[in-house]
């Protein structure tokens, strides 16, 4: 069945080139740079791992390299919205969260002024700020892509989506929070706090999409198994079938420990693998582990703040 819509994401949805060639998705790169330094220092494209491998990214930040990430120009996402235009598709578009970058902002501007300049007020092209990123925001793209190839149309992969993100559940371990700290994702006092137990933070994702604290474990094993036990709790397999998006900063071996984790809780359960991007790895640093499933939805549980424009029951 050929495609009824195009789907475009931005690069912080950790998809491998092979994964954006096989579900025919277009990848819109954010890029990198270590300000300051003489020789331009750290500094390349969220290409998915094209030009260096993850190992190769991580090990320059564990030797002290501190990157700052860009998001794609509006010239960029005008470009890839007139080649969308161009095949006479509608077109849907997945942003990282609005409460970690501007990147949707800068989507929808880049539209705006694409609307005027055609003198259109209804183009086909549908931009969502995901609410996410990374392994659970993987998740939901590549169901939107099923959705797709299954012959749903871009209105119904659309409003599917603007619900579904609220039902992917998150919760993640670094090894420390300096870096989300640097990038100003965590507050200070949070850091120095984590710091001073030195413990693995365990996080999640508010309903604005901004990062929010759940726990702290001690050591990786027991952190590894906090992540599948919360998969274990909350998880509610629908429509979906058993499926979970596990992410790693450079540590694949541990991401192996969590698959059979929850292999051992689930034995059926569809795995979906991905290294975190360079994107969200400048501000995670390595050794990051991520655990994503579709659940309840979130609006109507407790521990997560409320979101200007989302009811919550």
């Amino acid at each position: 069945m050929a495609a009824l819509f195009n789907i475009i994401s931005d690069s912080t949805c950790d998809f491998s080139l092979e994964d954006s060639q096989r579900l025919n998705i277009k990848i819109l790169p954010f890029s990198y740079t270590e300000a300051g330094k003489p020789d331009g220092g750290f500094h390349g494209i969220d290409d998915q791992y094209r030009s260096r491998s993850p190992h190769e990214f991580y090990e320059a930040i564990k030797n002290g390299a501190t990157p700052m990430t860009s998001q794609p120009s509006q010239l960029i996402f005008e470009e890839a919205f007139r080649e969308a235009l161009d095949t006479g598709l509608p077109t849907i578009v997945f942003c990282i969260s609005s409460g970690l970058s501007g990147g949707y902002n800068g989507a929808v501007t880049a539209l705006d002024r694409l609307k005027e300049e055609l003198g259109k007020d209804d183009l086909p092209i549908y931009v969502i700020d995901c609410l996410i990123t990374s392994s659970p925001m993987y998740m939901l793209v590549e169901e939107a892509a099923r959705r797709r190839d299954a012959g749903q149309t871009v209105e119904e992969v659309y409003e599917w989506a603007l619900d579904a993100r609220f039902h992917a559940r998150t919760i993640f371990m670094v090894d420390n929070l300096d870096t989300l700290h640097r990038g100003g994702r965590i507050p200070k006092t949070v850091a120095i706090v984590a710091g001073k137990l030195d413990a693995k933070p365990l996080l999640n994702f508010n309903l604005d999409g901004s990062l929010g604290i759940i726990g702290v474990t001690r050591g990786r094993a027991k952190g590894l198994k906090k992540l599948a036990k919360h998969y274990a709790e909350y998880h509610r397999n629908g429509s979906y079938g058993p499926v979970v998006s596990i992410g790693n900063a450079d540590c694949p071996e541990d991401l192996d420990r969590l698959e059979a984790l929850l292999r051992e809780i689930e034995p059926d359960v569809r795995v979906l693998r991905s290294n975190i991007g360079p994107t969200i790895g400048c501000h995670v640093g390595p050794g990051m582990v991520s655990c994503c499933f579709w659940g309840d939805d979130r609006r109507k549980g407790k521990g997560y703040g409320k979101v200007k424009g989302v009811k919550q029951d």
